[in-house]
């Protein structure tokens, strides 16, 4: 898996990273070392927050998956085999 952000992407995140040295660590950087920084951070640390996105959705889609199982179960009629 190879993590990939649009031009327009990087357009929005480069500036934050560049405030983020500039304000934190009193370092400025230019929009190219920037942008080498997000890569790396991106190769680096992304697939990370990937699968910590990943395992966040499985837990709401179990949960809602729940839910659906016990509506269908309300919508059962009683049957002379019903507990």
């Amino acid at each position: 898996m190879d993590i990939q952000f649009t031009r327009e992407e990087k357009q929005a995140i480069v500036p934050k990273i560049k405030l983020y040295l500039k304000e934190e660590l009193d370092k400025e950087v230019g929009n190219f070392d920037a942008e080498f920084l997000l890569d790396f951070f991106t190769q680096e640390i992304g697939p990370f927050f990937y699968n910590r996105g990943i395992y966040d959705a499985q837990a709401i889609l179990e949960q809602r998956m729940e839910s659906v199982a016990d509506a269908i179960y309300e919508l059962e009629k009683p049957t002379p085999f019903s507990r």
